[in-house]
């Protein structure tokens, strides 16, 4: 597969809006898809942002696998990162974000009431990549529909402040890729979460990656949501298999799109495409 490359226009010129608006925020909330914590991080932005107080966000952990969830949160706590797993659609996601954020700006706070200034309220910029639900996020805390969300990728293509509440003040930004994905996994990985354009990968690469994906570390899924699936065949001969099966004659671009929706809905289960091991020796 080839490098996949892909930075619209309005995504550079957010780029440069995040490194001129940092002296504006006292800290920077870093929105990532719980389901891939380390590859939908983006390194460029994590450069820009350099040594600001950082409160990373791990998105849709509803759509995760509990289990990893728990060793990312503790994998990055360890690299001394404020961590918090949630869904953004949940009401108590306000206050769990608020206290993150008190929590993470605790020495700051001290040292300006030592000094006589008592600050209400905290400014953050909120940063990410396309489809990761940080519009979703931003509505949430905002209390209102803000923020414009959508399933796919590029949807929000301004910049924004926000009020949460007296205590958080929120700069909202652009999801913004990096240039290009040099692991094939990683393209791979944002494509069936549906983080860059289904056009940017061939679908049946995708399906291919997916399926392999849960054979390996999710068997039981794959069995009890395909009723019939031989898991002992390669993954083209699956697909070929139940695209006959669900009566799709040789159709397997549907085959493609149902699964790939599938997994992208949770109709699977929760799911974790990174696991810490294969990434730990990347840091």
């Amino acid at each position: 597969m080839a490098t996949i490359q892909w930075y619209p226009g309005h995504m550079s010129k957010a780029r440069r809006q995040v490194q001129e608006n940092l002296k504006y925020v006292d800290f920077v909330t870093i929105v990532v898809d719980a389901r891939l914590p380390w590859s939908s991080q983006n390194p460029m932005l994590t450069k820009i942002v350099g040594d600001k107080p950082k409160l990373l966000i791990l998105n849709k952990a509803d759509l995760a696998d509990p289990v990893r969830t728990k060793e990312w949160c503790h994998y990055f706590a360890e690299q001394g990162f404020m961590t918090l797993a949630i869904n953004s659609k949940e009401q108590s996601t306000v206050k769990k974000v608020t206290d993150a954020a008190k929590l993470l700006m605790t020495d700051k706070l001290v040292k300006l009431r030592e000094r006589g200034i008592q600050k209400e309220t905290l400014r953050t910029m909120i940063i990410g990549i396309p489809n990761a639900g940080k519009s979703t996020l931003m509505n949430r805390l905002a209390g209102k529909k803000i923020a414009v969300t959508g399933n796919k990728p590029g949807v929000t293509k301004g910049q924004q402040w926000l009020k949460s509440n007296k205590e958080l003040e929120i700069l909202d930004t652009p999801g913004i890729l990096w240039p290009k994905f040099e692991e094939e996994s990683v393209g791979l990985k944002l494509a069936l979460t549906g983080a860059i354009k289904d056009q940017l990968l061939p679908m049946d690469e995708v399906t291919i990656f997916g399926l392999e994906y849960f054979q390996q570390h999710y068997p039981e899924r794959l069995s009890r949501r395909f009723k019939g699936i031989n898991l002992a065949l390669e993954a083209p001969e699956m697909i070929m298999t139940m695209t006959e099966k669900l009566g799709f004659r040789d159709d397997y671009d549907r085959f493609y799109q149902l699964f790939v929706k599938e997994v992208r809905d949770g109709k699977l289960g929760t799911y974790t495409l990174d696991v810490l091991g294969d990434v730990d020796g990347n840091d």
